[in-house]
């Protein structure tokens, strides 16, 4: 049995709210000269070349690269071997965000109950998904999760016999109804399968693979390929001012389902994709 203890997790966690903010990630980075290579408008040109040089003065400053600091988004994976001491999880991570938002002068988005709309003030609580994996140590991703890519995201119950044409035509759809609000070039992350819930948590967690990562199944992998493809033949471009570049990357996870359903859920992430891992005992 291992040990982490809860301030390694507060500690780290703390510095992966300032870092998502301050510090593109490096496949997003890498991205976005790709883009540049490949972008035919003049204008999604200009807007891509201004994207990165906004991520370098984020760096090199040390603030937030968007006024929109986010959600904080944890998936966890808890080695079963691995025992946290001191305190909870749950409460080491929000007392991470917590520190983490206000140390690095980051906006507090979070508001205690939609009705009243009352801000919590330290950008929690985080929301956080645990997995129970084997092992010994415990990985924390984080995201930083933007409101304008969120609000644009859609969820459906398609019918199994709309098949694989129909989440293409569905996932289309969104993206388009989207347009500028969600801060294009996006990263497109897709759930099909499970049931309600859980097939919008499949679209969520896509969004944490790197960008340029394929599915591990060449048929899944072939879809996100083409998907990608017909995305960025809409025209919607960087910043939604018209381009070839309207999606970074397409990301897609599935799980079984009911024989009577076609779930299929899209979670899309704005251009920043901000998001960071550590791995901790």
């Amino acid at each position: 049995m291992n040990e982490v203890t809860y301030e390694e997790i507060v500690r780290n966690v703390q510095e992966m709210c300032q870092k998502a903010n301050f510090d593109l990630g490096e496949d997003v980075y890498a991205a976005f000269q790709e883009a540049l290579s490949t972008e035919t408008s003049d204008t999604g040109k200009e807007i891509l070349n201004q994207l990165v040089e906004n991520a370098d003065i984020a760096t090199q400053d040390r603030v937030p690269m968007c006024q929109d600091t986010g959600t904080a988004v944890f998936i966890v994976e808890l080695g079963q071997d691995c025992r946290i001491v001191g305190g909870n999880l749950i409460d080491a991570i929000n007392e991470g965000v917590a520190k983490g938002y206000q140390e690095g002068y980051l906006r507090n988005s979070m508001i205690y109950d939609p009705l009243n709309r009352k801000n919590t003030g330290d950008n929690t609580p985080a929301v956080v998904h645990i997995e129970l994996v084997e092992g010994n140590s415990v990985t924390l991703h984080m995201t930083a999760k933007g409101g304008g890519a969120e609000n644009m995201s859609r969820m459906k119950m398609l019918k199994p016999s709309d098949g694989l044409e129909g989440i293409k035509k569905y996932v289309l759809h969104v993206v388009e109804e989207a347009g500028p609000n969600a801060c294009p070039p996006l990263v497109v992350g897709i759930g099909v399968g499970g049931n309600f819930e859980r097939c919008t948590y499949l679209a969520k967690k896509s969004l944490f693979r790197p960008i340029g990562e394929r599915h591990a199944d060449e048929t899944i992998a072939q879809l996100e390929f083409e998907l990608m493809e017909d995305i960025n033949r809409l025209g919607i471009g960087p910043q939604g001012m018209g381009g070839s570049t309207t999606a970074l990357d397409v990301k897609i996870e599935s799980a079984a389902c009911h024989i009577a359903a076609l779930p299929v859920a899209v979670n899309l992430n704005c251009h920043a994709s901000r998001h960071q891992t550590v791995t901790l005992g």
